[in-house]
């Protein structure tokens, strides 16, 4: 029997983007959310059921959720939104996927309790199935098997793919927090802008910083790897003004701020639109070592950042429906392997150093 499974979220910019993919792939998700106009009216123009609830209240949320084996949630702030949306899936006993990049979430998708319970009412969770995290998580994974003792691993990425308004507001809602790595298996905070290096991501040597990137959580589950730091490029500049963000976080923190630019926000920023998205790949990298100063090196290319959240979201979906997987917490990369990363639109092969 044909599984049935939802977009919740599908009102945002990248849920409109993967509910659009999913149109062309000849999918046919249930779209939801909390905006009835926008929800109805995406919904008429792709020839789709639609549902409307919100997740304020646990017992609406699992009327909503009513005959779905699968939700793929869309729908930020993810700190906010995605536990009661984890608790009705376990109510119902349908798998649970996100695209957030939100450390915090992470934790709580693979902290005991929520992986116990899914084991043992068969639910599958996977937070990360976007750009935040599939090919970053497959390249940890293809570092574990290249250097199986590794003691230390190092992921980043460079893409120039303008940002969406979830995005940003994510971002904003980051800067009253310190950037955080993982050492001796423990997630500890740092300072911005404190660590710096040169790394080729794939188009050339660029000087880079440490970043809070979702992987500080996840490639330690999927690899085990016990001291994990995240990377991008960023100007020397600009390095410095992180640092300087350091002193000002307790003003970026105050309710305010962060009202005052979620607004801005709202009137500013639509997202990349397909002609940005198709010129600008994104460049995928990792560097693993063992306590022997052993080195592995591995880099990617791949599709522009959202629209390589569609493309893996979608996928990591239908495997899903078409797989029987046991109840768990997982990662992308735990889930369908390495190889997932390559096997996407747009993405090339391995580079191995």
């Amino acid at each position: 029997m044909e599984r049935t499974w939802m977009i919740y979220g599908a009102n945002g910019y990248t849920g409109e983007l993967i509910a659009r993919t999913a149109v062309e792939q000849g999918l046919k998700p249930i779209l939801a959310g909390r905006n009835l106009e926008r929800i109805h009216s995406l919904a008429n123009e792709l020839g789709l059921e639609s549902r409307v609830f919100s997740l304020k209240e646990q017992n609406q949320i699992e009327l909503g959720l009513v005959g779905i084996n699968l939700v793929l949630h869309c729908a930020g702030p993810f700190s906010i939104t995605s536990a009661p949306m984890i608790e009705g899936c376990l109510a119902v006993g349908a798998d649970y996927l996100d695209i957030t990049g939100e450390i915090g979430v992470f934790e709580h998708t693979h902290a005991f309790e929520q992986a116990n319970r899914a084991i043992e009412t068969g639910v599958v969770l996977c937070s990360g199935v976007g750009f935040d995290v599939i090919p970053t998580d497959c390249v940890a994974l293809k570092l574990k098997e290249l250097l199986p003792n590794a003691t230390h691993l190092s992921l980043g990425f460079d893409s120039d793919s303008g940002i969406s308004p979830g995005t940003f507001k994510t971002m904003i809602q980051g800067l009253s927090s310190p950037s955080a790595e993982r050492q001796d298996g423990v997630i500890t905070k740092v300072s911005l802008g404190k660590k710096s290096r040169t790394i080729d991501f794939g188009r050339g040597p660029r000087t880079a910083m440490t970043i809070p990137w979702g992987d500080i959580s996840t490639a330690y589950h999927t690899t085990g790897i016990a001291n994990i730091d995240t990377w991008v490029p960023m100007s020397t500049y600009k390095i410095i003004g992180a640092r300087s963000m350091n002193l000002i976080r307790p003003i970026l923190a105050t309710s305010f701020v962060q009202k005052t630019l979620l607004k801005w926000v709202d009137r500013s920023i639509s997202g990349p639109d397909e002609e940005v998205r198709k010129n600008s790949p994104a460049y995928i990298w990792g560097e693993a070592r063992n306590a022997a100063g052993e080195k592995r090196t591995v880099r990617i290319k791949t599709a522009n950042v959202y629209s390589l959240t569609a493309f893996g979201a979608l996928a990591v979906v239908t495997r899903l429906l078409n797989a029987d997987v046991p109840g768990g917490s997982y990662t992308p990369a735990s889930l369908f392997g390495s190889e997932l990363i390559e096997e996407l639109p747009g993405s090339g092969k391995f580079q191995v150093f």
